[in-house]
This record gives structure tokens, C-alpha cells and sequence, in this order.
């Protein structure tokens, strides 16, 4: 199977892990990935966040390593692409204002390309329309926002170690999921991975 070319829209104070792991984990077993945030370009970097779960009735958050960009926003094409990640954190809260973002958002989904979106990221599918009718999983709080876009919300496990899938859709609750939904992500691609 070639190798896939995965956009992956970012920003600042996008989780941590969620940015991090997926896109080191994607480019090792051999996809492109390109990592953009609008507003800035190739090179320049993002903000992270560290959420983590303290015991406290939300998660906390402390400052994550700082992220560079690898592509510009101005410059991608969409349809380019063969799927998209969408990390969590704070990051899709404010992107989700962004109509380019959204209508990138649109093109996947009216295209059936695959789609992972991890933590908040459904705030994004969320906002772009694209839920109606499928069933989804993230963050706790997203959830009223997967209903009231359509969508079923599907819970989170015990250890928001869960991942989803509907069709070409991918989705997590956290990053405690990491190994579902990298897993899931790379069977909706085509990849195979063997020990």
C-alpha cells in the first residue's frame, strides 16, 4: 500500500501528546504528514498544552513542548490529501471560528476520506456539519456538542482508552487511546503493520 498523505490541522494549545505521538507515529510507518496551523507558516511553531488527569472533576493543564509547523496553511490543498487528523486541546475551540478550517473539514468528509479526530477535535466536525447521522467519540464535554450536531456520542471506556470507529470515521476520547486509535486510523488508511 503507498504511502498516504495526512493533513493535520493544529494550533496553539493543542494537546501535547495529541500532536505529538500521532504525528512522530504516522511518519514512522512511512505517511507524509503535514502539520498546519492558519495564520502561520513552515517552520514556525505552536504551543502546546499537557492535559492530565489529577483527580480533580476536569482535567488540569501545564505548558507542553512548543511544535513546528511543517507546511503552510495558505499554501495546502486539500484535495491533495488522502485523510485528515484533527488533534485535541484548545486548539479546535478557536479553529472551529476559521471558515477555511471549516470548509477543509467539509471537502474530507463530502470526499469520504478517512477522518480521525481525537479529544475536542469533534468540536470541529461538530461546527463544519459533518455529524449528522454518525456516531462519535471524544472528550465527555464535547459530547452535547456531537448531539446537538447529529451525532451519536459514544462514550468514553473507564480508561479513555477507547477508540471509534464509523466508516471512514475515526475518533478518541484522549490520549490514553493512542494504541486504538492509531490502530484503527491505520486499518481505515490501508496500512499494515506485522510483527
Amino acid at each position: 500500500m503507498p504511502a498516504k498523505k495526512i493533513l493535520m490541522l493544529v494550533g496553539d494549545f493543542v494537546e501535547d501528546y495529541e500532536v505529538m505521538v500521532p504525528f512522530q507515529a504516522l511518519l514512522m510507518v512511512g505517511h507524509q504528514v503535514d502539520a498546519v496551523c492558519p495564520g502561520k507558516k513552515s517552520g514556525e511553531t505552536i504551543k502546546t498544552a499537557i492535559h492530565d488527569f489529577e483527580g480533580d472533576q476536569t482535567y488540569t493543564e501545564k505548558p507542553g513542548h512548543n511544535f513546528t509547523l511543517n507546511a503552510a496553511f495558505d499554501a495546502i490543498d486539500p484535495t491533495s490529501y488522502d485523510a485528515l487528523f484533527i488533534p485535541g486541546g484548545r486548539a479546535p475551540e478557536y479553529l472551529r471560528l476559521n471558515a477555511q478550517v471549516i470548509e477543509i473539514v467539509q471537502h474530507f468528509s463530502a470526499a469520504d476520506k478517512p477522518i480521525a479526530a481525537h479529544c475536542h477535535g469533534p468540536q470541529l466536525l461538530a461546527a463544519a456539519g459533518v455529524l449528522q447521522g454518525k456516531s462519535c467519540s471524544c472528550y465527555p464535554a464535547v459530547g452535547p456538542e456531537v448531539k446537538l450536531a447529529g451525532g451519536e456520542y459514544v462514550a468514553a471506556s473507564e480508561g479513555f482508552d477507547n477508540a471509534h470507529v464509523d466508516g471512514n470515521l475515526v475518533t478518541a476520547p484522549a490520549w490514553p487511546a493512542h494504541p486504538a486509535l492509531l490502530r484503527a486510523f491505520l486499518e481505515v488508511l490501508g496500512t499494515k503493520i506485522q510483527p
